[in-house]
């Protein structure tokens, strides 16, 4: 018996992929890995900060879908394809998380060709929602 149920909303990217964009277990949100992709899931490319932004706005899509916004995120796993767009990642970061910031952990190189950035995160709804 499954004691976590799916997130869904329209405004939610698709995938044709077996998973869940986000699952709630108790008072906690894990948002699927969020790549640049348009609504249909297709893999969109561009610079670095494009697929960063676009990565995130989708993270912040599910996010609302589960009526919570950034500031209740406690974890991210960044994925960053090239060591070279570090400090680009850490500039747009700060623009998206404030202090105290959420429990990170950043992966270098490890995409393969296709992607530049990639994001998944946990998020808490907190006790007053």
């Amino acid at each position: 018996m499954k004691t976590f149920h799916a997130i869904q909303d329209p405004s939610i990217p698709t995938s044709h992929l077996p998973f869940s964009p986000a699952v709630q277990f108790g008072s906690l949100i894990f948002v699927s890995g969020q790549a640049s992709v348009d609504s249909s899931g297709k893999i969109l490319t561009d610079s670095f900060e494009g697929e960063m932004r676009r990565s995130l706005e989708n993270m912040q899509r599910i996010l609302a879908a589960a009526n919570l916004s950034l500031s209740d995120v406690v974890q991210t796993r960044n994925y960053v394809g090239s060591q070279e767009d570090l400090a680009e990642f850490n500039r747009i970061y700060r623009e998206y998380f404030d202090e105290p910031y959420p429990a990170r952990t950043t992966l270098m190189g490890c995409l393969g060709t296709l992607l530049k950035f990639e994001v998944d995160v946990i998020a808490v709804i907190p006790e007053h929602k």
